[in-house]
């Protein structure tokens, strides 16, 4: 057996034992950071470091204290909240509530992200990044975020954000990780990577690309977020938030009348949703079911996977992927699979596969539209295509996406510990009718959304690929 024979081998000159301070784990050395930075470091741009180009709490770059979680439901009471999970979550409408006068504390006070801060998740799965868009000023984030806050009079704010993000930023990022199970990394560990100056000019246009995005993902998140609010309020009915949905009358000592024998669990019967769905019914609906009846209402086929190299294969998206901004993963070949991996063009699928938590994205969609239709997703979503025109997937969507249909949808459930969605009930579920022109007007809505998000990638993509061009062209 010979060196070649090891797939993931890599050969590690005694010169960077000694920059590593003569660490022996794996983690400086197969991320690829130490040969990132022997190539940044035969550029012939300027290099600076990265902390003499932040400001702000200790020096602009920062994670946090340990602290306790308050909860609240009124959001008069509360701001949005952060968790390392939803650093790279395209919908941000359904965050946790931190308690307004605890996050704003002099403990807590500098967790407040701002626009133009690049987001670093520094424990668990370290590494993945986020810039701070519009929408996102005013949240908070959790101690395992770390907040790098860059100086405008010094370096582009997204000029930085797509450095750090690219294939030479990641690796120098990361190459500090320590820990066994739970891994981390702190400030101290990226404060002296090494920022390459491309000049004013190439780093103005990587700077308003990267702003570009980030205004459109704003406006995906407002798009979707008025279509969801006009569908109810043509509806007549009031959209069900935590608060709102807690302050219901308790679920004990009720009655029901069980129309088949296969559901007997009484959350399926919940007075609560049955009100919420009569509001619903009494301002005119059609069954989910109905709609789908010539389309589809099931599940995905269950299947082996069966990896392959990128250029050969496909991406797929599993529940948690599904949410986030541009979905990670292992590619696997579609040969090897059933035909229903793929998607429709607007398809709804929802999360049907998981636990209660109120934060969890189990009943919760998405639209697969546009370049989300070129990957594989798993068996783990209900598949909800349309069969009748009145209603399309942007539509249906726009209504699933509600917090009254996720409570119906959660109240569907049918498991012990790991939760199924009910297709029975999922069936009967009404679904608003409206009018003609109304419809068109939300499907608009929902339409020009996802349109900018598509934009938003290609805008963040083509920031990040000219970064990475102009340094490997400088080699």
């Amino acid at each position: 057996m010979n060196f070649a024979s090891f797939k993931n081998a890599r050969i590690v000159r005694s010169s960077w034992l000694e920059e590593g301070g003569r660490r022996l784990d794996c983690n400086p050395y197969m991320s690829g950071a130490l040969e990132a930075r022997e190539m940044l470091r035969r550029l012939s741009f300027r290099k600076d470091a990265l902390h003499t180009l932040t400001s702000g709490h200790e020096g602009g770059i920062y994670n946090g204290p340990i602290f306790a979680r308050l909860w609240v439901d009124e959001p008069k009471f509360g701001v949005p909240f952060l968790s390392g999970s939803d650093v790279l979550a395209a919908d941000l409408s359904a965050l946790p509530l931190l308690k307004s006068a605890y996050a704003k504390s002099s403990k807590l006070a500098h967790l407040e992200v701002q626009e133009g801060m690049t987001l670093i998740t520094c424990s668990g799965t370290i590494g993945r990044m986020s810039y701070v868009r519009p929408d996102m000023a005013g949240m908070w984030s959790s101690q395992h975020i770390m907040k790098v806050v860059p100086d405008p009079a010094r370096i582009p704010p997204g000029y930085l954000f797509a450095f750090l993000s690219s294939r030479y930023g990641v690796p120098l990022v990361v190459s500090g990780t320590y820990g066994a199970i739970i891994q981390h990394i702190e400030p101290q560990h990226i404060v002296d990577i090494e920022v390459p100056r491309l000049g004013a000019d190439l780093e103005a246009v990587i700077d308003r690309l990267i702003n570009a995005a980030a205004n459109l993902r704003s406006a995906f998140q407002r798009g979707i977020n008025q279509a969801t609010s006009k569908l109810l309020a043509y509806a007549g009915v009031e959209d069900c938030q935590p608060h709102k949905w807690h302050a219901l009358p308790p679920q004990t000592a009720f009655s029901a009348s069980v129309s088949f024998s296969r559901a007997l669990r009484a959350a399926n019967y919940s007075p609560r949703v049955r009100m919420l769905l009569r509001k619903i019914e009494e301002a005119g609906s059609i069954p989910l079911g109905a709609i789908c009846k010539e389309g589809q209402l099931s599940t995905g086929a269950r299947f082996k996977r069966i990896d392959c190299a990128p250029s050969e294969g496909v991406r797929l998206v599993g529940q948690k992927q599904a949410f986030w901004m541009q979905p990670e993963g292992r590619w696997i070949s579609p040969r090897h699979a059933p035909r229903g991996i793929f998607a429709a063009d607007e398809s709804v699928f929802i999360a049907s596969s998981g636990t209660l938590g109120e934060n969890e994205v189990y009943c919760r969609p998405i639209l697969v539209t546009g370049r989300w239709l070129e990957f594989a997703y798993s068996q783990h979503f209900l598949r909800v295509v349309s069969g009748d025109s009145r209603f399309s997937g942007a539509y249906l969507f726009a209504y699933l996406r509600s917090e009254l249909a996720f409570r119906a949808l959660r109240s569907m459930s049918t498991g012990s510990k790991q939760q199924e969605i009910h297709f029975d009930f999922v069936s009967r579920m009404p679904v608003p009718l409206l009018t003609a022109s109304k419809r068109s007007e939300i499907e608009t809505l929902v339409r020009a959304a996802f349109r900018d998000r598509d934009q938003a990638d290609a805008l963040e993509a083509e920031a990040v690929q000219k970064i990475e061009a102009a340094i490997g062209g400088n080699n």
